[in-house]
């Protein structure tokens, strides 16, 4: 929680009584929303856009992985009214009962969505969430920084890389991610309960670690376009953003698997300020809104109408806009069990000890 300017402090000194206190606290909630959203994915004109249109301040946190979000509002800290998981925490949050429900199917703009979207896992009557972007989670890599200038459309090379790039990998550091790649890479079962499986991930991974050299969700498009590392697993719209500024940079959809993703709008149950929260969701399934997010993310959104609004260079990018013959190495999120859960949780534990 930011600290009281002085201003404030001296205000809230004088205006003691309960009942005016409690009004007060009423208009402040009125007046601002607060979003938490992972860094670098919100573009800062849809911040003061809203704020122009609806008069209501705009202000935005981040966190650096899903295990973040879902302690954090486990612990009952942070105070927002939206956040955006991912699919997998969504329908963690929605069985704890940590969301509220707003009806997002019953939301004028609802009519926007691909039909597609109108249902996702965890929220199949889209009771709880909106979509937010959408997109894939492959590697990126640059031809002038790996040997013979070009990668094998694999997870091999990530996983068993050329001499001249051990110790120079760049992983995601998030769980999901690094483990769905090792399972499609060994042919296995994303959600296996066999622990005998699950062995042979971490044997993979903690064989990988050494030719690491580090495991980041932040800074990935800044790292790539530094030539910090030669190679980096990474979401597509990241890859997006590099290949703005180095554009002759690679980004592959392994032939294993390639985990395709949803993130979502949601709100807390606890959301200090929900009915301009429902307002604020409903505002982000409009096609102009929507292409101005994906202009900025360099990922797909799921609006009816927002292409005429995208950006040439959006629509024109592989690492975006998906090659046809790519779409049957996708693989969908999948509900696994807590015991499949608890395994890819332990193996995280050790790799990351």
């Amino acid at each position: 929680m930011k600290a009281m300017n002085k201003r404030t402090s001296l205000l809230s000194a004088l205006l003691a009584s309960a009942a005016f206190m409690g009004g007060l606290t009423v208009q402040a909630q009125a007046d601002e929303l607060r979003l938490y959203n992972w860094s670098n994915y919100f573009a800062p004109e849809l911040l003061e856009r809203f704020e122009k249109e609806t008069g209501t301040k705009v202000t935005i946190d981040s966190f650096a992985s899903e295990e973040d979000l879902l302690a954090k509002l486990q612990a009952g800290g942070g105070g927002y009214d939206i956040i955006f998981p991912g699919t997998t925490t969504l329908g963690i949050m929605v069985d704890k009962g940590m969301l509220a429900k707003i009806d997002v199917n019953q939301m004028e703009n609802f009519k926007n969505l691909l039909p597609a979207f109108k249902s996702i896992a965890g929220d199949e009557k889209r009771e709880y969430s909106a979509p937010y972007m959408w997109g894939t989670t492959g590697f990126t890599y640059d031809p002038e920084m790996v040997p013979g200038g070009k990668m094998a459309e694999s997870w091999e090379p990530i996983f068993k890389p050329a001499d001249e790039l051990k110790g120079k990998i760049a992983m995601l550091n998030e769980m999901s991610d690094v483990w769905n790649a090792a399972a499609y890479y060994l042919g296995i079962d994303k959600c296996t309960e066999d622990a005998g499986e699950a062995q042979q991930i971490l044997d993979l991974l903690l064989a990988q670690k050494p030719d690491v050299k580090l495991y980041s969700n932040d800074g990935t498009i800044d790292r790539m376009v530094a030539g910090e590392v030669p190679v980096h697993m990474q979401w597509n719209g990241a890859a997006h953003r590099v290949k703005a500024k180095k554009p002759n940079v690679v980004y592959v959809y392994p032939k294993e698997g390639t985990t395709f993703w949803t993130d979502v709008i949601a709100v807390p149950k606890d959301a200090p300020n929900l009915e301009k929260a429902k307002e604020f969701v409903n505002w982000m399934m409009s096609p102009e809104v929507a292409a101005a997010a994906s202009n900025y993310t360099g990922y797909s959104n799921a609006v009816i109408g927002s292409g005429e609004f995208l950006k040439d260079d959006l629509k024109s990018d592989p690492a975006v806009n998906m090659p046809e013959e790519y779409g049957e190495r996708l693989r969908p999120y999948k509900a696994c069990s807590p015991k499949s859960k608890d395994l890819r949780e332990k193996v995280w534990t050790k790799l990351k000890s």
